[in-house]
């Protein structure tokens, strides 16, 4: 089922900069049917991890996270760029193939010992969702897992999470 899925995601060649080949979801997103399938392929990895909370990281992220969190039962807990959530926050900065960021999270987003599955549309190099993945367990959460829709293999993000149960639906 996956190669339906991986058939739907189309190649925007130099953006955001050139030599840079997307990944557009866009496609997979619009029909219905498909972005269900994509959903309910998640879902079942992860139905029986007793999970509490899906940390979503933004922006495509909240697209999986929600639905997702919606099926499972859980909470949602939206990690943004800095600046973009109104109320305490805690951040970690990190490094993208093309420049630096940091990620936010509420201080009071996760508890301790809570068991929290990270969810993301792409795996690149890795740094954000370790970014991300380091607030949720600064904050006391139990990491469950790490889901992607997409890992692009050859940026070797993997290496950066290691320690992390990681599935992806699809490799590029």
């Amino acid at each position: 089922m996956p190669n339906i899925l991986k058939k739907a995601i189309r190649d925007i060649p130099d953006f955001p900069k050139e030599g840079v080949i997307f990944k557009d979801i866009t496609p997979l997103l619009s029909d219905g049917e498909l972005f269900r399938r994509a959903i309910d392929i998640m879902y079942k990895k992860f139905k029986n991890k007793e999970i509490d909370k899906i940390a979503a990281i933004e922006s495509r992220g909240f697209i999986f996270g929600s639905a997702l969190a919606y099926k499972l039962g859980a909470g949602l807990v939206p990690i943004r760029k800095k600046g973009k959530l109104p109320y305490k926050t805690i951040n970690a900065d990190y490094d993208l193939e093309y420049g630096a960021s940091s990620v936010e999270i509420h201080s009071d987003a996760v508890n301790k010992d809570e068991r929290v599955l990270m969810v993301d549309d792409l795996l690149a190099t890795g740094g954000t969702m370790k970014a991300a993945s380091e607030l949720v367990e600064k904050l006391g959460g139990e990491i469950v897992g790490l889901c992607f829709l997409i890992d692009l293999t050859f940026l070797k993000g993997i290496e950066k999470l290691k320690k992390y149960n990681i599935y992806s639906l699809m490799e590029f």
